[in-house]
């Protein structure tokens, strides 16, 4: 089954992202890979491996370069379309594909993988039909920004569909629900549900500090917004987290280097435009994204 999954690293979406050196040899691994099944754990494993180093140049550039969306969207960052939209069409990928890869996997509804499944789908399921209809106003996206976005996402769901379905280690997920019963599976999933609370609540904060007509920004000074400036990066880096240690699936720990890479900066970028647009007084104490570190 995996054989048809893994045609999907071939096609032109990574060519976009990986260096020359490093696609010759990532196609040479997954052309074996579909001739012989024993290399298949070795190219996911190379995947993975080039997704981090991609992850570690993100993270520098992004202290460099803001990216052009919400507070930071320019003109020079070209034509763009309606936020609701482009979300929408960013992240809709990752749910599908994630769903697509499980349905040919055959994996069907063994617990506790399918738990697992449910709770990526959970999330990607608000990100991508719920949380773009609640935006208010009428703000742009620039669609180079969408399609990055629609790049990862599809890259993502074929990482966390080969760590949980696909290449996961034999008897790691064994034991139907007793599985849940190991500290690092139960802490996991609190973890995992706090993030995402925390998340969602700190986005109903963003969305409710305007009123309808206002485009100013605003300050959030409520829930976890007392202690650090990008409370909602907050919650998602724990969401990730509390997967990453509930699944223990390498290709989890790497999606949460991604988020890493992806929201640190951000939410420095963020830090520093509310410290000039509201002065040192009024951010305070409060740090970036996690309280009382940075």
């Amino acid at each position: 089954m995996w054989n048809n999954a893994v045609y999907l690293l071939e096609n032109p979406i990574v060519y976009i992202i990986l260096p020359k050196s490093i696609r010759n040899r990532a196609s040479f691994t997954i052309f074996v890979t579909l001739k012989q099944k024993n290399m298949s754990e070795e190219g996911f494993h190379l995947f993975l491996g080039v997704m981090c180093v991609i992850a570690l140049f993100v993270f520098i550039a992004l202290y460099f370069v803001k990216a052009g969306y919400g507070m930071f969207r320019t003109a020079s960052w070209g034509y763009s379309i309606s936020n609701k939209a482009a979300w929408v069409l960013m992240e809709a990928p990752v749910f599908i594909v994630m769903f697509w890869l499980w349905g040919r996997s055959g994996a069907g509804f063994a617990v506790p993988v399918y738990l697992f499944f449910l709770l990526f789908q959970l999330h990607y399921f608000q990100r991508s039909f719920i949380f773009p209809f609640l935006l208010k106003g009428k703000s742009r996206m620039p669609v180079t920004i969408m399609m990055m976005g629609i790049v990862f996402n599809v890259l993502n769901g074929m990482m966390q569909a080969g760590g949980l379905f696909y290449f996961a280690s034999e008897g790691m997920y064994s034991g139907g629900w007793t599985y849940l019963l190991k500290t690092h599976a139960w802490s996991g999933l609190l973890l995992f549900f706090a993030g995402m609370l925390i998340n969602l609540h700190s986005d109903h904060v963003i969305r409710h500090l305007r009123k309808p007509g206002d485009t100013n920004h605003y300050l959030p000074e409520k829930g976890l917004y007392r202690y650090v400036t990008s409370a909602n990066y907050f919650g998602e880096l724990v969401e990730w987290t509390g997967f990453a240690i509930l699944t223990a699936s390498p290709a989890a720990w790497v999606f949460v280097w991604w988020t890493f890479a992806n929201l640190v900066p951000r939410a420095n970028a963020i830090y520093g435009r509310y410290r000039k647009e509201f002065g040192d007084e009024a951010v305070g104490k409060r740090k970036r994204i996690i309280s009382y570190i940075y």
